[in-house]
């Protein structure tokens, strides 16, 4: 957990410090109450008391109300500069987890999935924040007023002080047990939160298939047998942690029955007679105002240890947290910056692939291998192969989404491995496989990462032209028209096509279309790919297709096979050269129109 502590700022600090004063005020003022009991139930009990006595009695309810409402004002302060405190920094370490996740490569995200890491940057900084502002008060209140109290009530009767004290071993025994009989239920809980999450994720992400194969109830049964090990785990917690507070209420009750009763015992060895009834009734009256007030005290007491059970249950489940927490800040990003100097680049567009081999496991079953490929400024490349050949993965090494396990590439004559990733990045416009998009308007999801302010109206009216997005122009708001999550309230050929204005908006000089026409028509395929053509004739353009007519024109096509190249060339070539291509052709098109 100390690691967390980086994250508090300066005026944190200052905050906690404050809270520190006032906690240890509120205690001050709380142990003082009994004091003045002490001197009430004296005027109470005695028999001298008289009606000049009243203006004292007065004076101690008046100051004891005053400890109370000083407590209470206290306490209210204090609770706003904790909740402060707590709030800016489950802020910090959100901000730190959200940075530190964007670092991740592909390899990275893939280690803890996806669930796990949205479970601990929601539910796992949640106990850090409860812990926060509800645990750091327990923490210095509870101590101090256990310490302070059993300074009190040390002077006062060894009898007293020894039940005070088995009733204090009694509850630190109950809580030591329970404890260690929830601690490893807590790590388990949090990891099965994961596992929750991950499932309802994919649920609810997948609800149009599992609808479609009337598979509710298979699905049920999964999500179900998770559910049952949570619930499991929080009632085994939850039921040990029940206990404690009837245990409490036991020894609470027992304790006072006992200071009373050892009271009793103090008074009737008090012997009276004719000739010290009045000394004796006096000191029977200070026995009686000090076992009421030392009542008070070790109820304090067990307040304070009762408050440290509190803890007890906030920490374990805090400890599991900032684990799974600093697991990810911990972890060194797989792939980092270089520190190649932008201006020492001269070429553009340029691509070049030198044996390189690539395995997403760190094994020897690689997903490509010895693949060499020069890619020319201006050039319209395609490749083309069977479903699972490495074709996309090719993409995600040259945008370093992943390192290369062997060999080398390049871009624009220097190792990506050199290059700064956003410098490297900025190179290529990409639309994904799947199109994604994003919560907000489509001219945001086009302008994506670009300020209002500067985003070019013509410019994003010119690329959904060139994307044929004539659609957008028959909505009510056009462009300004929302988007829904995941761009739900769109169908999948609109969603290519704004993931190609989008790309086209980014005007990098490399441009790769990773299987975004598979959604599109005939029609619209060849009119998108016409006008690309026309626009972007100074780009370098890498198409990734399934369909011969999407890259038959290109000036070079490579044609992969389990993760190798079979064969690179036009398409007139390959026909006559490739018999994988041949293949892919007939099983699209006849002989005749080929």
């Amino acid at each position: 957990m100390h690691k967390l502590v980086k994250y508090i700022r300066k005026i944190d600090y200052l905050f906690l410090l404050i809270s520190v004063g006032l906690i240890v005020l509120q205690v001050y003022l709380e142990l003082k109450i009994p004091e003045y009991t002490t001197e009430l139930t004296k005027f109470a009990t005695s028999t001298l008391t008289t009606s000049s006595d009243l203006p004292e009695v007065y004076k101690n309810g008046g100051l004891m109300l005053a400890c109370a409402v000083s407590s209470m004002i206290a306490g209210i302060i204090t609770s706003f500069f904790i909740s402060t405190f707590s709030s800016n920094l489950s802020r910090k370490i959100r901000d730190e987890l959200y940075k530190k996740i964007l670092t991740f490569s592909n390899k990275d995200i893939h280690r803890f999935h996806t669930a796990s890491l949205i479970t601990r940057t929601t539910n796992d900084v949640v106990q850090i924040q409860n812990f926060a502002s509800m645990g750091v008060q327990l923490l210095i209140k509870a101590p101090t007023m256990a310490i302070w109290g059993i300074c009190k009530i040390s002077a006062t009767k060894l009898s007293w002080t020894m039940a005070a004290l088995i009733a204090v071993c009694i509850i630190v025994i109950a809580v030591t047990i329970a404890v260690i009989v929830c601690l490893p239920r807590f790590k388990k809980i949090q990891k099965l939160t994961d596992s929750l999450n991950a499932q309802a994720r994919e649920n609810i992400t997948g609800v149009r298939v599992i609808r479609a194969f009337n598979a509710e109830k298979y699905q049920d049964v999964k999500y179900e047998k998770i559910n049952k090990d949570i619930t499991d785990n929080n009632m085994v917690t939850s039921k040990t942690m029940g206990l404690i507070s009837p245990i409490m209420s036991f020894v609470m009750n027992g304790l006072i029955l006992a200071i009373y009763w050892l009271g009793v015992v103090i008074i009737n060895d008090i012997k009276v007679d004719n000739q010290n009834m009045m000394q004796a009734m006096i000191e029977r009256g200070e026995i009686v105002a000090n076992m009421i007030a030392f009542t008070s005290y070790a109820m304090q007491i067990i307040m304070a240890f009762i408050m440290l059970i509190m803890i007890f249950i906030i920490l374990p489940r805090t400890i599991v947290s900032t684990k799974r927490i600093n697991e990810v800040l911990d972890t060194k990003p797989s792939i980092v910056d270089g520190n190649l100097n932008d201006e020492k680049v001269t070429e553009q567009g340029v691509v070049s692939l030198k044996n390189v081999s690539f395995s997403y496991y760190d094994d020897e079953h690689y997903a490509l291998k010895d693949i060499n490929l020069d890619i020319n400024k201006g050039e319209t490349v395609a490749i083309i192969g069977p479903t699972g050949c490495g074709k996309s993965t090719l993409v995600n090494l040259m945008m370093r989404f992943y390192d290369i396990s062997i060999g080398e590439i390049d871009v624009d004559g220097h190792n990506v491995k050199d290059y700064k990733l956003n410098d490297l990045r900025k190179r290529f416009s990409l639309a994904t496989q799947k199109a994604m998009l994003f919560k907000g308007t489509i001219k945001d999801n086009i302008a994506l990462g670009v300020d209002e302010k500067d985003i070019d109206e013509n410019k994003i009216n010119e690329v959904l032209d060139i994307a044929s997005c004539e659609f957008v122009n028959n909505l009510e708001k056009k462009e300004n028209s929302e988007v829904s999550q995941g761009g739900s309230n769109y169908s999948g050929g609109q969603k290519q096509r704004i993931s190609i204005a989008r790309t086209l908006y980014k005007d990098s000089e490399i441009m790769i279309f990773d299987d975004t026409f598979s959604a599109l028509d005939y029609k619209t395929d060849f009119n998108v790919r016409k006008k690309i053509k026309e626009n972007l004739k100074d780009k370098t353009v890498i198409i990734i297709a399934q369909r011969i007519g999407t890259i038959k024109n290109a000036d070079k096509i490579v044609v992969m096979e389990d993760g190798h190249i079979d064969a690179i060339g036009t398409h007139e070539q390959l026909l006559k050269e490739s018999k994988v291509y041949q293949e892919i052709a007939l099983s699209q098109l006849s002989k005749e129109e080929l």
